[in-house]
């Protein structure tokens, strides 16, 4: 039986934290508390394979949580960790980043009073994210299985609409590579873009979503769907000195305006040959296909991308989109994103919209473009057209509850 490990120097608070993990199921030889920093790290070092989840407060005098997180690295701690903190939420949160950059698996943070109701959730994600762990440990994808789902065509697009805050009206979709395995039923990018980069087969894979992504826009327009089509693509693939040539041709072939497409560039890994990247960009640029940094603020892409690539759309993180409304650390790096992006005359695109708080804090700071599941989930290109007729009704029906006319979705 797995244990669970509470670590603070208060003994109340201790006794409070116990208590509120007796009431949520967790049985008394589950729980081991711990009131010094000294006395769990040496429990952790006997015990460190017995434990699943560790309640960790910061600030204690012997040995602080701090600390105490890099001991538990060193240990390769495998379990879940929640933080507890007295301080200001920036140190929670700064705290929090640290566990991850440790390798731990940091679910979040309780402030003191710790709330039942927040514990809860917290170890509810905890239970989600181990099922999510066993299902992924129960795949092991090689190379060969990735190529010959490429021949295959086992890897179908689906795509997240994007609309103009403004009015609500569809302009574009993000492309979203699924692959529809014949036994395992759909996996999703993170379990096989990775080994496709590794292993030299993400430019057959990027080409084979992009005309995937351009035949499914020649058929909306045929439909009488006017939408543009965003890809994503590898910094790999801006290392193909013929990416621009294979579009052309595709665009040309489907019949599809070079403006319709833009291709969304993450940083997954540091940019190895800035020259061959340069030159692919400038000539998609003067093609008039549009270019998006996308996750900005994240892994490598900076400030620096955005002076020396030819940029024309800049997309906010989702982490730091939803919940910039009660956040102000959030509400602050949203803003300033959106003010950037618009001094350097780029479309600001915000990712992540979840609920009505995030659309409408977006709405009022300018930006001009979303996506999120408040606006619409990943869907097959056959759902589109539906999609859009239920959004319309939505909007319908939040002007009516308004009564000014005006789009306050």
């Amino acid at each position: 039986m797995k244990k669970t490990v509470v670590v603070d120097d208060d003994r109340l608070q201790l006794r409070l934290l116990a208590q509120q993990l007796y009431n949520l199921g967790r049985k008394q030889e589950q729980v081991v508390t711990c009131n010094t920093g000294e006395g769990a790290l040496n429990m952790l070092q006997e015990q460190v394979d017995q434990v699943e989840l560790v309640i960790l407060d910061l600030n204690m005098p012997d040995i602080d949580g701090v600390e105490l997180m890099r001991q538990l690295a060193d240990m390769r701690y495998d379990g879940g960790l929640i933080l507890v903190s007295g301080e200001n939420s920036r140190i929670l949160e700064s705290a929090i980043k640290l566990a991850t950059a440790h390798n731990l698996k940091a679910l979040g943070g309780l402030s003191k009073p710790c709330q039942p109701t927040r514990l809860a959730a917290l170890l509810h994600d905890w239970q989600q994210l181990q099922k999510v762990q066993q299902r992924r440990a129960s795949f092991s994808y090689a190379v060969a299985e990735i190529q010959r789902a490429i021949e295959q065509s086992e890897l179908v697009n689906f795509y997240q609409p994007k609309v103009r805050m403004a009015d609500g009206e569809l302009l574009g979709v993000e492309t979203l590579v699924r692959w529809r395995h014949p036994v395992d039923g759909l996996v999703f990018p993170d379990q096989f873009i990775g080994v496709a980069e590794e292993h030299g087969l993400i430019n057959e894979l990027t080409k084979v979503v992009l005309a995937q992504a351009v035949a499914d826009a020649s058929q909306w327009r045929a439909a009488g769907l006017q939408c543009g089509v965003a890809v994503n693509i590898s910094m790999e693939d801006l290392l193909t000195l013929d990416l621009p040539e294979y579009i052309i041709e595709l665009m040309s072939l489907h019949a599809v305006p070079m403006s319709s497409l833009t291709l969304e560039v993450t940083e997954s890994r540091l940019l190895v040959n800035r020259r061959a990247c340069l030159e692919v960009l400038t000539r998609l640029g003067l093609k008039r296909v549009g270019l998006s940094i996308d996750d900005f603020g994240t892994g490598h892409s900076s400030l620096a991308q955005l002076r020396d690539l030819p940029f024309g759309e800049l997309k906010i993180d989702r982490g730091f989109v939803h919940g910039a409304a009660a956040d102000p650390v959030l509400a602050a790096i949203a803003a300033g994103s959106i003010n950037m992006a618009r001094q350097l005359n780029m479309l600001t695109v915000a990712e992540g919209v979840e609920d009505l708080a995030d659309w409408s804090w977006l709405r009022d700071h300018g930006c001009e473009l979303a996506q999120g599941y408040f606006i619409g989930r990943p869907m097959p290109a056959a759902e589109l057209q539906a999609w859009r007729d239920d959004w319309q009704r939505r909007r319908e029906e939040r002007k009516c509850e308004n009564g000014d006319g005006g789009i306050k979705i």
